[in-house]
């Protein structure tokens, strides 16, 4: 399923090796930024997934600039065109592990600030999890419960609606009447 909008043309995890050659653009959070050198490499993610963009001043310095300023959570979208990665430098554990983008516009969205620990470290204080728990929803583990969860309810009202059961949706207030009656 290609994801199109106003905003962007695919996912992060729905470009694949038959979108080589063509122009996409995707929005999403940084992930991780790596300075190697001068080339810069950014992890991009959404809900599809992650993809590689790269920023190298002799390849695309119209935007390299704006790299340099990228940060973990930063929001931004690009685009550019689609290029195979060098062989050396595949990932295998991602989908998008062949594939990267060297953008010709990079638009920064929204920035943020230095996060109080690693999204996806468990080695945290436990009093520091639970006071930025919002942050945890970005945790990829915490992620992937959340849409399994939603699967099973899914599955469960699905499988009930085909047996004729009817749901019912009960209102509760801390009413204990609607109206006065006094």
């Amino acid at each position: 399923m290609i994801t199109t909008t106003s905003m962007k043309t695919h996912g992060c995890g729905e470009i694949t090796k038959n979108e080589v050659g063509k122009q996409v653009t995707i929005a999403g959070w940084v992930s991780a930024v790596r300075d190697l050198g001068g080339i810069i490499f950014v992890e991009v993610r959404d809900k599809s997934g992650l993809f590689q963009l790269v920023s190298d001043p002799q390849k695309n310095p119209e935007v390299y600039e704006t790299f340099q300023k990228l940060r973990d959570e930063f929001v931004i979208k690009a685009t550019g065109v689609v290029s195979v990665r060098p062989e050396e430098t595949y990932n295998p554990k991602l989908p998008t592990g062949e594939i990267e983008v060297y953008p010709t516009s990079l638009e920064i969205l929204s920035t943020a600030a230095v996060l109080p620990f690693p999204l996806n470290s468990d080695d945290v204080n436990e009093d520091i999890r639970l006071k930025y728990r919002y942050l945890d929803l970005r945790n990829e583990e915490v992620h992937n419960n959340i849409l399994f969860r939603s699967e099973v309810i899914d599955f469960i009202r699905s499988t009930m609606k085909s047996l004729n059961f009817t749901g019912k949706i009960i209102m509760f207030t801390n009413f204990s009447c609607c109206c006065n009656l006094y």
